[in-house]
C-alpha cells in the first residue's frame, strides 16, 4: 500500500506539478488572443474551439493548438475530415443524414441545402423569446459550429494584436505591416515543424524548427506588444493558465479520490483495518489538488470559482469531500469516507467528460453577479449545501447495497449509514435555509424585490421544505430506518431540480445567466434508475418478510 502512495505521487509530480516551462516547439501556446471578453494562451483558445466543433479536446491524437491553427493555414485539408459531431437524432433526419454516425464531413452538413432552411427555423424560435427544446439547442449548437469553423479559417475569430489606445484586439485576417509580416514567418515556422513531425525526420531536425517556430512566436509577441503594452497580457498568468490546462489539477483529484475508496473497500475485504491511514492520506492528497485547481481559477478569474454549473459541480464535490471528512473523524464508520471519496470521484468525472453541457472555460461573469460579496455568501452558501445532500445520497444508494445483502446480518452497518444520513442532511439545511434568505436580500439589491417566486427560488424553498420535512420526520419516529436510506436518494432530486433542473430544463426566471442546454436524458435516466432500484429493494424486502 504504502508503495502504491508513493508510486501515485511519483507520477503526478513527474507531469509538471512543477514545471511551467513549455518544451521547445510550444511556446505558441502562450501566445495571447482576445476572446470572450478577456485575454487568454492561445492553448486555452484552441481547446474551446476544438470542444466546441469536434466535442473532444483532441482530434486524431493532435493536440488542440495544432489542429486549430491549420483550420486557418490550410482549410482545404479539412474537407474530407469528418470534423463536425451532430448527435441529435431530429436534427440528423431533418438534414437527412444518417443516424448511424455522429461525425460529418463540412459539406455533408453545410452545403445541404436544409441547413439554411434549419437556421432559418432556429431564428425564428429564437425571435419568439421561448426556451428551445433540445432539438433547437442542437441546432444551435451546429450553427455555433459552422460560425466557428467558419469564422476561424477566414482568420476574423482569432484575435492576436491589440490596438493603441484601444481595449480592441486585431484578428488576424486585420493584420498589416510588420505584424502581418511576422505573423506569416510564424505560420510557415509552423507549417515547417508539424510537416518535420509528420514525416517522423530525425529527432535533431525536429528539434531545430521547433526552436526556430519558438523564435518566430517571441518575434510576433514582441511585435504585437510593441502596439500597445499596457493591453498585453501578463506573461504569469499566461504561463499559470497554460499549467493549469496541462497539469488538469481535477483530473489527479478525483484518481486519487476513487483510489481512495477502492482502498476502503480493500481493507473491509482482507480486513486491514491499517489501511485506512492510507486511505485518508489519498482523500488528502486528492483534495490539496482539488483546492490547487481551485486556487488557480480564483487567481485566474479574480473570483470565486461558482458562477457557471461547470464550476458548481466541482465545487460541490470538494464540498462533499470536506463534509465526509469531518463526519468521519467524529464517527470512525469508514462508510462515510467512503461515500465521500465515491462522491468527490463522481462529481469531479462528470465535469471533466461532458465539456459540451459543463463548460469549463473561464469566463468573464454576467453583469448581475458583479459582486464577489454575494457570490461568497449567497451562491457559495447555497451549493455547498447541495454538497451535504450528495453526501447523503451517496450514503443512500450504499444503504440500499446494504439491505438487498441482507438487513439483518448487516444492521449495525445500516445504523451507521442512517446516522450519517441524518447528519449530512442537517448540514444541509443549515447552510442552505441561510443561503435562500441571503439570496433575498441580495435579490432585493438587485432587483428590488425581496422574494418573486421565481422558478430558482421557489425550487430552492421546495427543496429546503423537503430535507426539512425529512428530519422532522425521523425526529418524531415517523421515519425509521429503511425510510431514511430511501428519503437519502429520493429528496435529492429536489436538489437536481433546484440546481439543473431549473437552469438547463425550464430555462425560465431571472437567473438566466445560468442557463443552459444539454444533459436532460441522462439526468433523467440517473433519476428514473435510482427510483426504480428503490423500487426493487422494497419488493425484495418484502418478499423476504413474506418467506
Amino acid at each position: 500500500m504504502k508503495a502504491l502512495f508513493i508510486l501515485s505521487f511519483s507520477f503526478i509530480f513527474s507531469t509538471q506539478v512543477l514545471a511551467l516551462t513549455l518544451p521547445d516547439g510550444e511556446a505558441l501556446r502562450a501566445l495571447p488572443v482576445q476572446a470572450d471578453g478577456r485575454i487568454k494562451p492561445y492553448d486555452t483558445f484552441a481547446r474551446e474551439m476544438l470542444e466546441i466543433v469536434y466535442g473532444k479536446g483532441s482530434f486524431e491524437g493532435r493536440k488542440p493548438h495544432e489542429v486549430i491553427l491549420t483550420w486557418m493555414l490550410s482549410p482545404a485539408a479539412w474537407e474530407n475530415k469528418e470534423l463536425f459531431e451532430v448527435r441529435n437524432h431530429e436534427v440528423l433526419k431533418a438534414l437527412n443524414l444518417n443516424p448511424e454516425r455522429k461525425r460529418f464531413k463540412g459539406q455533408e452538413v453545410f452545403a445541404n441545402d436544409r441547413f439554411t432552411l434549419l437556421r432559418q427555423e432556429l431564428q425564428e424560435k429564437r425571435e419568439t423569446k421561448e426556451k428551445l427544446t433540445p432539438y433547437f439547442q442542437a441546432l444551435q449548437r451546429l450553427e455555433n459550429q459552422y460560425f466557428v469553423f467558419t469564422e476561424m479559417a477566414t482568420g476574423r475569430l482569432m484575435k492576436v494584436m491589440p490596438v493603441a489606445e484601444s481595449k480592441n484586439w486585431k484578428s488576424v485576417a486585420e493584420l498589416d505591416g510588420e505584424a502581418q509580416k511576422d505573423f506569416l514567418e510564424m505560420s510557415g515556422k509552423f507549417i515547417t515543424y508539424i510537416a518535420a513531425m509528420a514525416e517522423s525526420k530525425p529527432a535533431n531536425e525536429v528539434s531545430e524548427k521547433a526552436r526556430a517556430l519558438d523564435l518566430a512566436v517571441k518575434k510576433f509577441q514582441e511585435t504585437a506588444r510593441s502596439h500597445n503594452p499596457a493591453a498585453y497580457a501578463e506573461n504569469s498568468k499566461i504561463e499559470t493558465e497554460i499549467h493549469y490546462n496541462l497539469f488538469h489539477p481535477f483530473r489527479w483529484a478525483y484518481s486519487l479520490y476513487i483510489l481512495a475508496a477502492c482502498v476502503i473497500l480493500l481493507l473491509w475485504v482482507l480486513k486491514k483495518d491499517s489501511w485506512m491511514k492510507w486511505a485518508w492520506m489519498m482523500v488528502a492528497a486528492g483534495f490539496l489538488l482539488h483546492t490547487y485547481g481551485f486556487a488557480l481559477r480564483v487567481y485566474l478569474t479574480g473570483r470565486p470559482p461558482v458562477s457557471n454549473m461547470y464550476e458548481t459541480v466541482v465545487w460541490v464535490a470538494w464540498g462533499a469531500v470536506v463534509f465526509s471528512a469531518v463526519l468521519e473523524f467524529v464517527y470512525k464508520f469508514k462508510i462515510i469516507l467512503l461515500a465521500g471519496s465515491l462522491a468527490g470521484f463522481i462529481g469531479m468525472v462528470i465535469a471533466d467528460t461532458a465539456p459540451v453541457i459543463l463548460d469549463p472555460s473561464l469566463q468573464p461573469l454576467e453583469p448581475v453577479l458583479r459582486s464577489n460579496y454575494w457570490l461568497i455568501v449567497h451562491v457559495m452558501t447555497i451549493t455547498i449545501s447541495y454538497a451535504a445532500f450528495l453526501l447523503a445520497f451517496i450514503l443512500g444508494d450504499i444503504g440500499l447495497i446494504y439491505y438487498l445483502r441482507g438487513e439483518q446480518a448487516y444492521k449495525d452497518k445500516i445504523k451507521e449509514i442512517v446516522l450519517a444520513i441524518y447528519r449530512a442532511k442537517q448540514i444541509g439545511v443549515i447552510f442552505l435555509a441561510p443561503g435562500i434568505i441571503l439570496g433575498g436580500i441580495w435579490a432585493d439589491y438587485s432587483w428590488g424585490r425581496f422574494w418573486g417566486w421565481d422558478p430558482k427560488e421557489t425550487w430552492a424553498l421546495i427543496a429546503l421544505l423537503g430535507y426539512i420535512a425529512v428530519l422532522h420526520g425521523r425526529l418524531i419516529g415517523w421515519i425509521k430506518d429503511f425510510g431514511m436510506v430511501v428519503s437519502g436518494i429520493m429528496t435529492f432530486s429536489l436538489v437536481v431540480m433546484a440546481w439543473y433542473g431549473v437552469n438547463f430544463v425550464l430555462g425560465a426566471g431571472l437567473h438566466s445567466y445560468g442557463f443552459g442546454a444539454g444533459g436532460v436524458e441522462y439526468v433523467s435516466g440517473f433519476i428514473a434508475a435510482h427510483f426504480l432500484a428503490i423500487v426493487y429493494v422494497v419488493v425484495v424486502r418484502r418478499t423476504r418478510v413474506k418467506t
